[in-house]
């Protein structure tokens, strides 16, 4: 019987266990998470009001409910108070690392570090009820927001900067933030981009979303519309591009209207620096970029100061290091042969990656199938040499003399019910647990 441990309990790690079970009628797979809660940026990265794709939790939930799969919570793998690798790597025949790309990466120009600079992440964590959120105060005093990026999940931060109450409320959202976004006063965002419109990498739908919300109308400069040359002629461009000018077209046609919020779609700016006022962010000076003739854009040296009291950036995210796994600093991920992970350019045995961590911070959740399936096919084309290695028919022990009191599936299942009972307290039908104390106390109860 071949004992395979997953760490991480998001899309990649679940459906490398859906896949070593369905190809594998003897294997048995440990699904592990630092965080007593499964489904990774499921649960803590998908904003609370796309109810659609937040229900993936119901396919994931069914891996975890596996006969032959175990989810265990609450368990740090590397770095302090964790499991080593190489102590992981002794109690399972297998180990697969699927654990994404952890940091932001950042712009690197002056007054980055002012307060009231933040990651997307960390307003996304906190608006998410991620036990290591902080409640920074995002939004307090804020009449005027920056988002640098313009991408899925710049778009996401910018429709919660302006999304009302009621619309709010029937989301699993903390108690916390929806209290703190209901009371913002958040007038404006401006959405940024240093390219023109046809490069942005939002969807269609995630776009379109924008121009739904009460009381909020979407701006676009038809000047830079009219920089970008692939929007000339909009036909000739891929569908989604196609249909992102389309929109963006409508909205600069119509030009600004009601007195309500206002979101300022901008392309073709580069950020500088982040200005200071008081001793915290007070705008972000942009230099004006022109397409260079090959896809990308180049400096005019004019620029432009945008007011902001809050600067959101969603440029992009980077895998990290984990102590005693390889790791390439260059592209931030582990070093690997088709989810094989490298030693110095030789495979090490028992040892694979799947997911960001694998193949960096690309594509949609959808994507971590094939990558999944990949990495699990060679993990069983080696599994008859792994099933030779002598483990412990059950690594549980090990992990609770380790020091380690995983959460079971029946601890979530206990979380579950608190959240649900706190929703209704209330008023609401969900409302998660936002901290670690909230969310072991209610774990031990199971």
């Amino acid at each position: 019987m071949l004992r395979v441990a997953v760490v991480g309990s998001g899309p990649s790690g679940c459906y490398i266990a859906q896949t070593l079970v369905q190809l594998d009628p003897e294997v048995r797979v440990d699904v592990l998470d630092r965080l007593p809660c499964p489904y990774g940026l499921v649960r803590y990265g998908v904003a609370p009001d796309h109810e659609k794709i937040k229900s993936l939790q119901g396919s994931l939930r069914t891996v975890l409910e596996h006969e032959r799969v175990r989810f265990l919570g609450g368990v740090r793998v590397a770095g302090p108070g964790g499991l080593s690798v190489a102590r992981l790597r002794s109690l399972y025949h297998a180990v697969v690392y699927c654990v994404g790309a952890a940091a932001d990466r950042r712009l690197g120009i002056p007054g980055e570090e002012l307060p009231g600079s933040w990651s997307a992440t960390e307003f996304v964590s906190w608006y998410s009820a991620h036990p290591d959120a902080a409640d920074a105060g995002f939004v307090r005093g804020v009449r005027s927001a920056v988002v640098i990026g313009v991408g899925n999940v710049a778009v996401d931060v910018t429709r919660m900067l302006v999304r009302g109450a009621g619309e709010l409320r029937p989301t699993d959202m903390p108690q916390a933030a929806l209290d703190a976004l209901a009371a913002s006063g958040v007038a404006e965002v401006h959405m940024v981009g240093r390219r023109g419109p046809s490069q942005a990498r939002f969807t269609t739908k995630e776009l379109r979303e924008l121009g739904g919300l009460p009381g909020t109308e979407v701006v676009v400069e038809p000047a830079e519309l009219a920089l970008d040359p692939a929007c000339a002629d909009a036909a000739a461009l891929p569908a989604v591009q196609r249909r992102n000018v389309e929109a963006m077209r409508g909205w600069a046609a119509a030009g600004p209207a009601s007195p309500g919020r206002r979101i300022r779609l901008r392309f073709f700016l580069r950020p500088v620096e982040v200005l200071a006022d008081g001793g915290r962010v007070g705008g972000v000076r942009f230099e004006r970029t022109a397409p260079d003739g090959h896809g990308g854009v180049t400096g005019t040296g004019r620029y432009e100061d945008v007011p902001a009291q809050l600067v959101l950036r969603s440029v992009g995210y980077r895998g990290v290091p984990l102590e005693g796994l390889p790791f390439d600093p260059v592209n931030g991920t582990v070093p690997h042969r088709e989810g094989r992970v490298l030693r110095d350019g030789v495979t090490s045995p028992g040892e694979y990656v799947a997911g960001w961590i694998k193949r960096g911070p690309t594509g949609v959740i959808g994507t971590n199938r094939p990558c999944a399936k990949e990495t699990a096919t060679s993990l069983l084309a080696d599994a008859p040499a792994l099933a030779r290695t002598e483990v412990p028919g059950d690594a549980l022990p090990a992990l609770r003399a380790a020091g380690l009191e995983p959460v079971p599936w029946a601890g979530w299942q206990a979380i579950e019910r608190a959240e649900a009972e706190l929703g209704a307290r209330l008023g609401r039908v969900v409302v998660k647990l936002a901290d670690w104390d909230a969310l072991m106390g209610a774990a031990r109860t199971a």
